[in-house]
């Protein structure tokens, strides 16, 4: 990316990254091409594109083409970063950074409130190659993270803020104390999505489930994994290769689609959310709403400092009185509102979480039940309505 792309605001970039440009005759849209073997004119051409290992070059449908390019070079100028590398799901995207810097008797460090599969990756898988994984406050500050890192601590994960309870981590001071200690620092960024650039502040590899904002339309699931530097590619990429780790080049075109119209909805999406969590704010139903762009909800200082925007996915305290069944009680009375575990769609979701949400390090507690919110493109008027006739579902029962 030349200095004058890197200039253009966001949504001038999104709309012209991983194009051939407007100077070449053809369709706007860069092609799909579909594929898993690749003819050669002789063995020196052979031999040749194999040694340029990790360059956009086809070598086998593995390595991608350049359907998969396109998107690596959009989601890499989203992030602020040098390389990307795309995936089959926002899971893989989680497995292929710890397995490309964790081997046998190494330490790594995540939050509390990190992503349930991520969890389940490091208490599942990772102990079974002999890594061991602590579990930490989210809310830790630079000197406790110092003190937290082993001599064998590898990789610090961080997920700011978390999907479920929206803590906002100190990516920045974090990054500093395992930097100090030699450990690296990966960061879950798919709330941040391009709110937060992680290579400004001091994040190794950026990972996002592109299932959510990206492709945006709840039809598809991919992933990506973004770095700034060549050690970092290098390890990511070749890690990538060896897990036989792939995505459809249907996926990563519909993705690409998607993220030409990412900077409007997201603008959207973010309004309209906050005006839905201002309003729930001033319920007398609910104790706490838990968003990180709302003046005096936890976070917020750090958000203010750290982010540029925010997304429409936040958490909602109901007060102690109300019962986890009078949560599930509201959830089915929406019309609007799917229960749905995922986000970043056109469509609005809700999900109560009390009770399906694992803490083993003492964090993550709450005056009542929660319900996570995530809000889609409809009017803002008619949810409102629609959270507001089921409320009345609350006492009942």
């Amino acid at each position: 990316m030349s200095k004058n792309d890197r200039d253009q605001k966001f949504r001038t970039r999104l709309s012209h990254v991983g194009r051939a440009g407007k100077r070449v005759h053809g369709f706007v849209n860069p092609p799909l091409l579909r594929g898993s073997t690749v003819l050669y004119p002789t063995m020196k051409d052979r031999v040749a594109l194999a040694q340029r290992r990790g360059e956009q070059v086809l070598t086998y449908g593995l390595g991608g083409s350049e359907t998969h390019w396109a998107l690596e070079d959009a989601i890499a100028a989203i992030e602020g970063g040098t390389r990307c590398q795309i995936v089959g799901s926002g899971l893989a995207a989680v497995a292929v950074p710890l397995l490309a810097y964790l081997k046998a008797g190494d330490h790594c460090l995540m939050p509390d409130s990190v992503y349930g599969p991520a969890r389940n990756l490091a208490t599942g898988m990772l102990p079974r190659f002999g890594i061991e994984t602590t579990f930490y406050d989210p809310c830790v500050d630079e000197a406790g993270m110092a003190e937290l890192i082993r001599p064998n601590t590898a990789v610090v994960y961080t997920e700011s803020p978390g999907s479920h309870t929206f803590e906002v981590q100190d990516v920045p001071a974090i990054a500093r104390a395992a930097h100090a200690r030699g450990a690296k620092v990966l960061m879950d960024n798919t709330w941040g999505i391009h709110f937060f650039q992680p290579f400004a502040h001091g994040v190794d590899a950026s990972i996002q489930a592109l299932t959510k904002y990206p492709g945006g339309h709840s039809d598809l699931l991919i992933g990506s994994i973004t770095v700034n530097s060549e050690e970092d590619w290098q390890r990511v990429h070749d890690t990538a290769r060896a897990l036989g780790q792939y995505a459809s080049p249907d996926d990563c075109w519909l993705c690409l689609r998607g993220v030409r119209t990412l900077g409007v909805r997201l603008a959207a999406q973010m309004e309209a959310g906050i005006e839905v969590a201002h309003w729930l704010s001033r319920r007398p139903e609910v104790a706490e709403v838990l968003h990180p762009a709302l003046p005096g909800a936890r976070g917020h200082e750090l958000w203010k400092r750290d982010f540029s925007g925010a997304c429409s996915l936040f958490g909602v305290v109901f007060q102690p009185r109300y019962s986890v069944e009078a949560t599930h009680r509201f959830a089915e009375a929406l019309e609007l509102f799917g229960i749905g575990a995922s986000w970043g769609g056109y469509e609005s979701l809700v999900l109560p979480t009390t009770g399906f949400v694992t803490r083993t390090a003492g964090t993550g507690s709450f005056a009542g039940p929660l319900v996570r919110i995530h809000v889609g493109l409809e009017d803002v008027e008619d949810l409102i309505a629609d959270l507001e006739q089921a409320m009345a579902v609350l006492g009942r029962g």
